[in-house]
């Protein structure tokens, strides 16, 4: 069990992320207790079921497809989700948790913006008019009340405008629907206000569903800000039937009762003041949590009652603000506890920070929600932009403890939580296949066992803010048996290079050691490429674009090695291609080998060929290793358009007489349905001559198929021999073991001196999809003969 006596202070967040920690009457560190003997409740995902199985149970059409907000059926074996793209909600037997069925999608004859559940029907939020040309000047929308076990509609209400949110009372008498009548974000900026007015409708439920009627409550003039243009988001009902709603744009918050219909309370949102936040977006990204900003609006989205008198709200933000927190308010409209930086923290600890939103809402918290299990009371608060679930102990409701983080798929929406039957689901929203990225349901239960996630978190800088990483490429294992290093890929300047403890669950990044040009090394080195098609040449001028002031380098580490003598070797994947891929994509920088100091300074560069630069592509050097005098690196996918086989390259260089030679490693393959390419990702050596080389295919989800671990030997070979492989172990089934949908890129390989093989996969620094930002560092065992 990890102990870091010296950091415990700085570490106590990370520490009950962890899991390795809990809390102990109240959230001072001094009140946190090692957990080590016995594990405590935690909530773990069991399942992840791709929306594309309602399509098909192969998964392999290109429709797009969404699950946003889900409800439960009063016993909680069925799931309805709201499937905007398709305009239908669709339905999931998760009588057994671990393995989600389809049953099958309703059409709902517009859009479907929320659901929920009163007794045996789904009530279901309709945009009639989602598309047409005058959707935001005349909106319209309906209340479609479906029977859940037929599947069938019953009957509908006219809504009158575009609704949202939609929320069910306790004792079933009164639904809720925020009719929302969004603005135009393509008239005049998107600023408001823009009419028709926001408003809410509240439907009298009692009786069969034919006799339901509505009442209309007005939302105007109550908001400071654009006090006629109210635009409610989100509604949830307390035990006492009185409605909360949001009104984002507005920074609002509103009280009505449902019996009477009046509005008995309202008031800002208030601002807060940020501090120890990036708000820099800067390309390629850099994640420096050291600026501030002053009355940022909160402008909250979800939201969830904790109890008559409490609420919680996530402030996502829209037009003005966004302040990356979730607050606990009363129904005075006082703050109780506000997160301040927490959450960016988190997602930065975690490597879930996506930077290229620092400049706008950070990570959007979107929702939350609360629920009651096993006596405890937890608040979840789910990160659109960090696709993460944190996960809060409210046993003192105004001092939230964070209890841990649970990985959302990509970009969670809506938060179910069933706990009756322990479980808490999340949607995520984002489909689209070809980039790959699938929506999904994520399934989470509640039980005695440690927590599964997260598998690599970093300790503290000295400022008490998290060490920033992401998008972890290549890795190695030091001498001691305990330690890894590991590399962050271009998506980041100023790379750095990791050092890692194993010896913890999860893995803790506990240094960075920045790449450096302090004695100019790189920038003398005298490298030319030939020109691209419009001239451009990599050369020296184009190296010093590479070195930043404080000489730190801009480079894309893929591979790292340790070095005989100490220090490391750092493979850096070339940026452009000729055309044997793709055009447009000069050549800007070549495939270098790097030797570095332990400190981080750059001592040589070695470089590839000129004949093999002149045929440079995309899909460069990936892995690097070190054995017997001789450096080792994989490339790859083939860069010679005349190779029929397409067959990649395994380069040797040896380094007393500086020469290379290179050999022909057969490639599986593209099995996806989804078509693709298969590659090289990783090599390691493990004595003997041999090597380990991962080999992946860029697909994941239902769509991932090459995922595997191979041997080759080097013995004999002489330049431009075929290799053989041997397959050491099929890495799918260790993907699918983590419940989630497999992941694509397996960028990380090292083996420990015990033996024991680990892999790592790279998150692409949470941009587009990347896996929803998770990091999964797996252990295989000593699985070597």
């Amino acid at each position: 069990m990890l102990r870091l006596k010296s950091a415990l202070k700085t570490l106590a967040l990370a520490l009950s992320v962890a899991g390795l920690f809990t809390a102990c009457g109240d959230d001072e560190t001094t009140g946190l207790v090692a957990s080590v003997s016995e594990p405590a409740m935690f909530f773990n995902r069991v399942s992840t079921f791709a929306v594309c199985e309602q399509v098909g149970s192969s998964c392999e059409s290109d429709e797009v497809t969404a699950a946003e907000i889900a409800a439960a059926s009063t016993d909680g074996m069925t799931v309805i989700y709201t499937n905007s793209p398709k305009r239908e909600i669709g339905f999931v037997d998760i009588t057994d948790p671990a393995n989600p069925l389809p049953l099958g999608a309703l059409a709902m004859g517009g859009e479907p913006t929320s659901v929920a559940v009163l007794g045996a029907y789904a009530v279901v939020a309709v945009n009639a008019k989602a598309g047409a040309a005058d959707e935001f000047t005349s909106p319209d929308g309906k209340l479609v009340v479906v029977d859940i076990a037929k599947r069938q509609i019953v009957t509908q209400l006219a809504l009158g405008g575009q609704p949202d949110s939609v929320a069910v009372s306790k004792d079933g008498r009164y639904i809720a629907v925020v009719i929302e009548n969004q603005r135009d974000e393509g008239v005049n900026g998107g600023a408001i206000p823009q009419a028709p007015a926001g408003a809410l409708m509240i439907v009298d439920s009692v009786g069969s569903p034919d006799s339901w009627k509505t009442r209309s409550v007005a939302l105007t003039g109550l908001a400071t800000l654009y006090p006629t243009d109210p635009e409610p988001e989100y509604v949830a009902i307390n035990a006492d039937n009185v409605a909360a709603v949001t009104l984002q744009e507005n920074n609002h918050v509103v009280l009505v009762d449902l019996k009477s219909g009046s509005v008995t309370g309202h008031f800002s949102a208030g601002s807060v003041n940020l501090s120890q936040v990036d708000l820099t977006d800067e390309r390629p990204n850099k994640i420096a949590l050291g600026e501030t900003q002053a009355d940022r609006l909160r402008e909250p989205d979800g939201i969830t009652w904790l109890s008559k008198t409490r609420f919680a709200i996530a402030n996502e933000g829209d037009l003005n603000g966004g302040s990356r927190s979730y607050t606990i308010m009363n129904t005075k409209g006082e703050v109780e506890y506000d997160s301040g930086a927490e959450l960016d923290h988190l997602a930065v600890r975690l490597g879930h920070f996506n930077d290229r939103r620092s400049d706008a809402k950070g990570t959007e918290p979107e929702n939350v929600a609360f629920a009651r299990f096993d006596r405890t009371d937890y608040l979840f608060v789910a990160l659109e932009r960090a696709s993460l679930l944190a996960v809060y102990d409210l046993s003192v409701p105004t001092k939230p403890v964070l209890k841990q983080a649970l990985p959302g798929a990509i970009s969670p929406e809506g938060i179910l939580t069933i706990p009756s039957r322990g479980l808490v689901i999340s949607a995520s929203e984002v489909d689209e296949r070809g980039m790959p990225a699938r929506s999904a349901l994520n399934l989470y239960a509640y039980q005695k066992a440690e927590a599964s996630y997260p598998k690599v978190m970093s300790a503290d800088r000295a400022d008490g803010t998290p060490i920033p990483w992401a998008a972890l490429s290549g890795m190695a294992a030091a001498a001691d048996g305990k330690t890894l290093y590991a590399v962050e890929d271009s998506f980041f300047r100023s790379n750095r290079i990791f050092e890692m403890d194993v010896t913890a669950s999860p893995a803790i990044i506990k240094r960075e050691i920045q790449i450096k040009d302090s004695n100019d090394v790189f920038k003398n080195v005298g490298l030319t490429l030939p020109a691209t098609k419009d001239n451009q040449a990599f050369d020296q001028t184009d190296v010093a674009a590479m070195i930043n002031a404080d000489k730190s380098v801009n480079i894309d580490p893929e591979g790292i090695a340790m070095a005989t003598g100490g220090g490391f070797w750092v493979a850096s994947e070339g940026a452009g291609s000729k055309t044997t891929y793709e055009s447009g994509r000069n050549i800007v920088s070549a495939n270098l080998i790097f030797k570095v100091a332990a400190n981080g300074d750059i001592q040589e560069v070695i470089a590839l060929p000129p004949e093999l630069n002149a045929l440079q592509t995309r899909y460069g050097l990936e892995g690097v290793a070190e054995h017997d005098g001789k450096l080792v690196v994989a490339i790859q996918r083939s860069w010679d358009s005349s190779n029929k086989a397409g067959n990649p390259s395994i380069g040797v260089y040896d380094l007393s007489a500086k020469t290379w030679m290179f050999l022909s490693y057969p490639l599986d393959p593209v099995s996806s349905p989804n078509g693709g390419w298969v590659g090289l990702s990783e090599i390691t050596a493990i004595g003997g001559n041999q090597y380990l080389v991962v080999e992946r295919d860029n697909q994941m989800g239902p769509d991932a198929r090459v995922k595997r671990l191979y041997k080759i030997d080097l013995t004999g070979k002489a330049n431009g021999a075929l290799l053989s492989k041997t397959l050491v172990r099929d890495l799918l089934p260790d993907l699918k073991a983590t419940k989630g949908l497999p992941l694509e890129k397996i960028e990380g390989l090292a083996v420990l001196p015990s033996g024991e093989v680990l892999f790592s996969t790279d998150n692409d620094g949470v941009n587009d999809h990347g896996g929803g930002g998770e990091t999964q560092l797996i252990r295989l065992g000593k699985i070597l003969n």
